[in-house]
């Protein structure tokens, strides 16, 4: 049996989304992974991402790649 995703555990599933969002998000944007990083882990989309009440676990990568790149800020 699966258990139940609550605020406690919610954090065990963010590492498997940014292991997608963190790279892409160096490559599109052409900044080093750790800058890429540091975006993700101050963005809001990272603070839905740790609310297990916002459900954003359930979105896939991509999703949250496309609230992501919409809610920061960007330098080219």
């Amino acid at each position: 049996m699966i258990g139940e995703i609550n605020q406690n555990n919610v954090h065990l599933l963010i590492p498997s989304k940014l292991f997608w969002l963190a790279p892409r998000l160096a490559k599109e944007k052409g900044i080093s992974l750790i800058e890429a990083i540091t975006m993700v882990y101050s963005s809001d989309t990272y603070k839905m991402l740790a609310q297990e009440d916002t459900k954003k676990w359930h979105w896939s990568p991509v999703d949250l790649y496309n609230e992501l790149i919409s809610s920061i800020p960007i330098q080219e």
